[in-house]
Parts: C-alpha cells; structure tokens; sequence
C-alpha cells in the first residue's frame, strides 16, 4: 500500500491535556462556558455593527468581520477541546483531522491578513483623513476583505496538503487538535524539507504582515506626534490601542509556536500557548473591541433605548 493511501486509511487519537479527578469535570465547564461567552460575545458585536448607523465606518466593518472569522477560528478546535476533556484521549479520522489542520491554518493565515488591513486602514483615516472616504469606500471595503479570506485560504493549501500526503507511523498526536507539528512527529520519514516549507509559508503570512503592521504603526505614530494638541493625539492613539492590543496577543503566541524548534520547548508548552490564539483571543476580542471604545459603548445605548421604545410601543 502506498503511503498515500495507508495515511487516509489510518485514524488518530488525540491526547488531550491529561487532568484527572473532580478537576476535569471543572476545566470542562469552565472551558465550555468561555466558548460559549466567545460566541455570544462575536455575535453581539457583529448584530451591534450592522444595526446602528453610527457604527457603519470602515473600522467597524472590519471588527465584525474579523468577529465572523473569530467564531469559525473557535468553533474550528474547541469542540475538540471539551470532548478530550470529557472523555480523555478521542479518536479521529485522518480524513477529520487533516480538514480541521487545514481549516484552523485557513482562518488563522485570515486572521493576519485581516489585521494587516485594519492597520491600514487605521493608518489612512489618521495619516490621510481628507483623502480617507475614498480611499477606503465600501467597494475597497469589500474587497479588502475578500482578498485577505482568499489569501489565508490559499496560502494554508501548502502545508496542510504537504502534511496529508506524508506516511504515517505512529497514531497519538500530542495535542488537543491536528497541528503541523504534532502530526510531522508522527511520520515514519525525515520531515526536515517539509518543515522548512511550512516556516516559509507560515514565516511570509505572518511575518510579512507583522513588518506590514509594524510600518503602518511607525508612520501613525509619526503622524500623531505631529498633533498639536495632546487631546488630538490622545484621541489618535484610542483608535488604534484596541486594535494594536488583539495584534499583541495573537502575534505573540502564535510566533512562540510556529517560529524555533518545536523540540527546545517542554513538551505539552505548545498546547497551553495555543489556547491563548485559538481560544483566549478570540474571546477577549469582543471585550477588548467594546470596553475600550466609547463610541460601541454609545451604540449599545442607542440600540438598548431603540429597544426599549419599540417594546412600549408595542
């Protein structure tokens, strides 16, 4: 049989995080009600964004698509989460796990593109505002956005089908999702050329917009010192903290695990650092979109006393 064949013929079993006694059954919970708070919270910026006026700039349209993405990005490797955390280790088919590697890979590659066009766009209203209304139309909008789900798509194609096709020895992947280096362990051949072209393919999706984001940021920042006034450059700066904060937390783990060597790190180090992306993140999100910005803060208002006028009426 060849080694095509006999990997798509196999099944694996996905460890887990080993927690035993009356502890799991909490870790269950608490995880379960993140991943539901995860949902609601997306949801509810992305219903906010589309039902009050004041919201519909460029801006806001990209935190809710970015909230779209956000709930795929959770729901992608979370219900794998609580069934190892119920039932312990949990077998999965190879055709399942290579579809989930491909699609957290997808939404992940996504997610950078994506805030690389917030940046951009963050960089055009404060460095361009005369030109900023045409710069950034509903059309650029749009397509800015297709263009960043096409390119994340695309780009993930490389190393999830690369790893699909490699022969398979071992069954037990150290993880609580199919990820690239927990299944390159599994195979019965040197997978050091295989490696190096999930790093180059990784390296240019996140890298590339990491310098793109950090350039973007240096000339806001230029532009800002330039303001007159410190409340103008208070103002200027409070447009982009939410967003420079979401960067921070999804760059910073993500390059803690795909960039190095897998084996300098404890073993079990990367799956307590992807919860950070694949789970922490995307629900801190939300919260960090609509705490820290007074005009959401004034739309859940607006929406709320609409509401509650509607109910009177009615």
């Amino acid at each position: 049989m060849d080694p095509v064949n006999h990997t798509w013929t196999q099944s694996f079993i996905l460890a887990g995080f080993t927690i035993t006694g009356t502890l799991r059954p909490l870790v269950f919970l608490g995880t379960l009600c993140i991943y539901l708070l995860t949902i609601a919270g997306n949801l509810f910026i992305i219903v906010l964004v589309r039902a009050d006026s004041g919201l519909s700039t460029p801006m806001y349209f990209f935190i809710s698509v970015l909230s779209f993405l956000e709930l795929w990005y959770v729901s992608t490797t979370v219900p794998t989460l609580l069934h190892t955390l119920l039932h312990g280790c949990s077998p999965i088919s190879s055709a399942a796990c290579f579809i989930q590697l491909y699609v957290f890979h997808s939404l992940g590659m996504t997610e950078c593109y994506l805030l690389g066009v917030m940046a951009l766009d963050r960089y055009l209203a404060i460095c361009h505002p005369l030109r900023y209304p045409a710069l950034m139309s509903r059309q650029v909008q749009l397509w800015l956005a297709l263009a960043s789900w096409a390119a994340g798509f695309s780009a993930a194609l490389v190393p999830a089908s690369l790893t699909a096709t490699l022969p398979f020895c071992l069954k037990v992947v150290v993880h609580y999702f199919c990820d690239l280096a927990p299944l390159m362990q599994l195979a019965c051949m040197d997978t050091s050329w295989h490696a190096r072209v999930h790093g180059a393919v990784i390296g240019v999706a996140t890298g590339c917009n990491f310098v793109l984001i950090l350039g973007l940021y240096g000339g806001i920042l230029k532009a800002v010192l330039k303001l007159p006034s410190a409340a103008s450059r208070t103002k200027a700066f409070s447009t982009c903290s939410s967003h420079m904060t979401v960067v921070v937390l999804f760059y910073g783990s993500a390059f803690t695990v795909y960039v190095g060597s897998p084996g300098s790190r404890a073993e079990g180090t990367d799956k307590l650092i992807a919860l950070v992306y694949a789970l922490l993140t995307p629900f801190l999100n939300p919260i960090i979109y609509s705490l820290r910005n007074k005009e959401v803060k004034e739309a859940v208002r607006r929406t709320t006393n609409r509401i509650r006028t509607i109910l009177r009426e009615t």
